[in-house]
């Protein structure tokens, strides 16, 4: 038996605590927050509307497009409204709330990477079988599987979450709620909480990790024996894209979890998770429209639509 009084909220340390400072970032953030969800929207809409763009790499990108918003969704809003109010209070289950979906939103882009590995894999090593093995029942079943095994992992740490207590004031040193917080923080022993997170990490983390990249041995593999250039230049544009949002993606999130959270890091630490949750979801439409010659067009093809339907 413990004599202890649990608190009902903790303090968001946020960015900074100059009113000057917290202005501008408001200005800056909410600039950033409107352009990823107009990017993404836009790509989103682009992929559900032109026929020219309903093959599975575009179906796959929809997807990211729509978890984009919804992963910057998480922690955004929160903080502009934070750098308005000058408020820094969250309650608890608000703060396992954001986790879970956090969680939830940063393993389903974890396994959507993975799919689109395996889709570019099928693409350009065995091209005369793509309609075969990338037919839209199996593109549903792997968005599927997607979207229901990442929210299911999500689940677990959440539930885990339940168990844990918190006797005493405390601030959490980002401008969001996340597992290293909340294990640092507790009165409970998180011993289990970690150990789960290391046998969830082993398995599926070791796993999706060789479905991302062991896929572009056997690409570059392939690509290499192309012996025009052009052919070259034409099958590593398809997933050059790709594989630049999975580096930015992976080494974001190494940086979150894997630097130490003390307060020596702590000002690291913040810098990563705005880059894992306010620059990667503006970068990743960007990325894929730049370096795109099919979305530009599909991107014209609209443009031209909309200004018939206004001239008539």
């Amino acid at each position: 038996m413990r004599n202890v009084t649990e608190i009902s909220f903790f303090t968001l340390v946020g960015l900074s605590d100059h009113p000057l400072t917290m202005n501008g970032l408001f200005l800056l953030f909410l600039l950033i927050y409107l352009m990823t969800l107009i990017t993404n929207l836009l790509i989103f809409f682009l992929v559900l509307t032109d026929y020219h763009l309903h093959n599975p790499m575009y179906f796959f990108l929809a997807n990211l497009a729509f978890l984009d918003m919804s992963y910057s969704s998480v922690t955004a809003p929160r903080m502009l409204f934070d750098l308005v109010t000058k408020r820094r209070s969250i309650s608890i289950s608000a703060c396992i709330s954001q986790i879970f979906f956090y969680i939830s939103f940063a393993i389903s882009e974890l396994f959507l990477l993975s799919a689109m590995s395996y889709d570019r894999y099928i693409a350009i090593c065995h091209p005369l079988h793509y309609k075969l093995m990338m037919s839209w029942r199996v593109c549903a079943r792997m968005a599927s599987l997607v979207w229901v095994g990442a929210h299911s992992v999500s689940l677990v740490h959440t539930l885990f979450l339940l168990r844990l207590s918190f006797c005493r004031t405390a601030s959490i040193h980002n401008f969001f709620c996340n597992l290293p917080h909340l294990y640092q923080i507790t009165c409970t022993d998180p011993f289990i909480n970690i150990m789960v997170v290391f046998f969830i990490s082993g398995s599926f983390g070791l796993g999706v990790f060789l479905l991302t990249f062991l896929p572009y041995v056997f690409i570059f593999s392939t690509i290499l024996r192309i012996r025009s250039k052009t052919g070259k230049r034409k099958a590593f544009s398809t997933c050059s894209s790709h594989i630049t949002v999975v580096f930015i993606f992976y080494g974001s999130l190494i940086f979150i979890y894997l630097v130490p959270t003390s307060s020596d890091m702590a000002n690291l630490n913040k810098l990563f998770s705005v880059i894992s949750s306010l620059i990667n979801p503006l970068l990743n439409p960007l990325i894929y429209s730049l370096r795109n010659k099919d979305l530009m067009e599909a991107l014209m093809r609209s443009y031209y639509h909309l200004n018939l339907i206004r001239a008539s």
